[in-house]
């Protein structure tokens, strides 16, 4: 496809194409105001998270089953979460970089969250298993199968399209461009999944190991409610910030039509 034809980012430009426009106060607000609380959110669901599994579940042992458990919710979260939330904020924080480069930056968030994945699903899959514990019965755990198969088609086949196909940039264009709005639906998605998953994990947890005092509005069930409502919150503001239609460098296009 020629280079200026017209694509879903407006008439006369390529989808990934910025035009600039003059911002107004309320409008640097609304960016500034929407990175700030999703950045703290991000570093504090893992800060948290740490906190809870180091204070109150006694941190971390590979020779303790009931230990090594606690590196599930810190992976997981700061995987998913943490570096998958940041990966997809790019978009919406490095509007002036060359787009090139903010590909790249998405891709290495989220191939360094893979690790994080990996590791934090052996951690529970030996645990469970040298206490005897069943796998893949819970909503918590079928939520969880759903996310990771759905994250690693989504880093494949990104990776794919938007990286390994710029060796043919122009002739692999109208499939990469029809590509976009399917990544980016899914790439929000995925993310809300995790949330959901990280949620009812919690929940899970709480109830298994707090019992009846959970009802009683404990300490550490107090900390383990807030984790779930940073996790919300993430799960509100992450997909208002990408698919805002103002940014920086154009007010008409929405973000995620850059990827």
């Amino acid at each position: 496809m020629p280079r200026n034809s017209t694509t879903t980012s407006g008439a006369g430009g390529r989808y990934d194409n910025d035009d600039d426009h003059v911002w107004n106060c309320g409008a640097w607000f609304e960016y500034i105001l929407v990175v700030v609380v999703s950045s703290i959110l991000l570093i504090a669901a893992s800060v948290l998270t740490i906190f809870w599994t180091i204070y109150y579940r006694k941190g971390f042992n590979m020779d303790d089953p009931k230990l090594q458990f606690n590196l599930h919710p810190v992976l997981m979260i700061g995987g998913y979460i943490t570096l998958s939330g940041f990966s997809i904020l790019l978009y919406r924080i490095c509007r002036c970089c060359s787009h090139l480069i903010v590909k790249l930056c998405h891709t290495f968030f989220h191939a360094c969250s893979i690790p994080c994945i990996v590791i934090g699903f052996m951690a529970v899959w030996d645990s469970h298993n040298q206490q005897q514990i069943p796998n893949f019965y819970s909503l918590h755990s079928w939520l969880g199968l759903i996310t990771m198969g759905l994250f690693a088609l989504q880093f494949v086949l990104g990776f794919f399209s938007f990286l390994i196909l710029l060796c043919c940039e122009n002739a692999t264009y109208k499939f990469r461009s029809t590509m976009v709005p399917i990544h980016a639906s899914f790439g929000v998605a995925t993310f809300m999944l995790a949330v959901a998953t990280a949620v009812t994990g919690l929940t899970q947890k709480a109830h298994f190991e707090l019992g009846e005092n959970y009802s009683q509005t404990i300490e550490e069930g107090i900390i383990m409610n807030s984790i779930g409502v940073i996790l919300t919150g993430l799960g509100i503001i992450i997909p208002f910030a990408v698919r805002r239609s103002n940014s920086p460098a154009n007010c008409k296009v929405y973000v995620t039509e850059r990827i």
